[in-house]
């Protein structure tokens, strides 16, 4: 990098370029991120019941 400035500019022409999201588009991808959250945690939740019942099942066998 040899001239700051130059630099400096050229960023600032870039990031007049850069297309921004609408923000329909940015509501759009936090719900989408919060519905996937919600049935991953959903998913994870279920499976720890499941285990732990196993689990509970196989340690209260007795010989």
């Amino acid at each position: 990098m040899k001239n700051p400035l130059k630099f400096i500019q050229e960023v600032k022409q870039e990031t007049f370029r850069v297309t921004w999201p609408t923000k329909k588009d940015t509501m759009m991808g936090a719900v989408m991120v919060f519905a996937l959250a919600s049935i991953a945690a959903i998913f994870f939740l279920l499976l720890d019941q499941i285990l732990r019942f196993l689990l509970n099942l196989v340690l209260t066998i007795s010989f």
